[in-house]
């Protein structure tokens, strides 16, 4: 694969570190030059997500320019690194490529595995055995290391996956049904109380919400993708009600429940 270079000769990567570093030197852009690890933190969010929806909207050019935004995240954070004598661009990229190389041993190595199932089974393998436990003599916990800041639907779906490889799982579908619907009488049972503690509350939707996504995990369903699409769904619905409320020359708040039912019955039907 031919390395596209600019109109100066120099690669796509080359020029951009150089430009952040221009950005950030004596005489650059004061608001880049402004920017520190803890507030460039929320872009670094931002922009993962503008990435999927440029993934989800199929547009090979809107996923190019966002997947650069994203790069200049991984680029601005290096500069910083590197000012403060830490480590360079360069040096993340090469900390990665060896990481590649050490987790696929099927590839760059003589182990064998033909299965996505035996890759993953050796990915974990070699990562436990990179990570230390924070205890001495310790093995690193099979549910350590997933980021706290992951939505929490997301993260609690990775979880249960690492718990499952290690065996603590459920073996038939029936009994993850059967945790939900007991979480579900859980919850019944906290409203009917007399004097109800709204903590209580808190804490068994929370495990009513857990439930749920071990069944999306066991169905092999993204419960982030679910819930998204779900959320487009009653979005694009509901905006069909208003414009069949608003056609009629009269506003939400003025229509009955029974006649938004029958709105939304009728953009149902009409889908």
């Amino acid at each position: 694969m031919a390395v596209t270079t600019t109109d100066d000769g120099l690669n796509g990567v080359r020029r951009m570190v150089d430009v952040v570093q221009r950005l950030r030197g004596p005489g650059g852009c004061p608001w880049d030059r402004e920017q520190t690890l803890d507030t460039l933190k929320p872009f670094a969010v931002e922009e993962v997500y503008e990435v999927v929806d440029a993934i989800e909207s199929g547009d090979p050019a809107r996923h190019r320019e966002e997947l650069g935004d994203l790069l200049l995240q991984v680029a601005l954070q290096s500069q910083i690194r590197a000012e403060e004598g830490a480590f360079t661009f360069d040096d993340v990229a090469a900390a990665l490529a060896e990481k590649l190389v050490r987790r696929h041993p099927h590839v760059f190595g003589d182990v064998k595995a033909e299965t996505s199932g035996e890759v993953l089974k050796n990915w974990q393998a070699i990562k436990a055995g990179e990570k230390k436990g924070d205890a001495e003599g310790e093995p690193a916990s099979a549910v350590g290391g997933i980021p706290r800041h992951l939505p929490a639907l997301q993260r609690a779906q990775r979880i249960q996956g690492r718990a499952a490889r290690v065996g603590f799982d459920w073996e038939h579908t029936a009994d993850v049904l059967a945790k939900v619907e007991e979480e579900v009488d859980e919850i019944r049972a906290e409203l009917g109380a007399e004097a109800r503690d709204p903590r209580r509350v808190r804490d068994e939707m929370g495990d009513l919400l857990f439930a749920l996504v071990n069944l999306c995990r066991f169905l092999d369903v993204e419960a982030e993708d679910a819930l998204r699409a779900a959320t487009d769904k009653f979005t694009r619905r509901f905006q069909g009600v208003e414009a069949r409320v608003h056609g009629e020359g009269r506003r939400m708040q003025d229509c009955s429940l029974a006649e938004l039912d029958a709105h939304w019955e009728g953009v149902k039907s009409g889908e």
